[in-house]
């Protein structure tokens, strides 16, 4: 069993992650290789108290730079967006940021 830590690596703390702290919708950095019942039983586990109604992930492709001759792209990065469920708490960390 993959431990939860691994699974979700940190918290995207950007404009559009701010916008949806009020509807209880939240953005992380997680493994590449996690799925999304992996990523909702790691959420529910590493933070108490919460119900995740639903998971969505995406995996945007690393973007290319160029250092003189030489060009590569950045490393891939998956990103899970979790909606909470009505009753469910909020996630602590998040609530001095809205």
């Amino acid at each position: 069993m993959k431990n939860a830590h691994d699974i979700i690596l940190r918290p995207v703390l950007t404009e559009k992650g701010y916008d949806g702290i009020e509807e209880k919708r939240y953005v992380f950095e997680v493994a590449i290789n996690a799925n999304k019942t992996e990523i909702k039983q790691a959420l529910e586990s590493v933070f108490e108290g919460i119900k995740v109604e639903k998971v969505n992930t995406m995996r945007p492709i690393g973007k290319m730079k160029r250092q003189g001759i030489h060009q590569g792209r950045t490393a891939e990065v998956k990103k899970a967006y979790v909606k909470l469920t009505e009753d469910s708490k909020p996630i602590a960390f998040f609530e001095g940021m809205a």
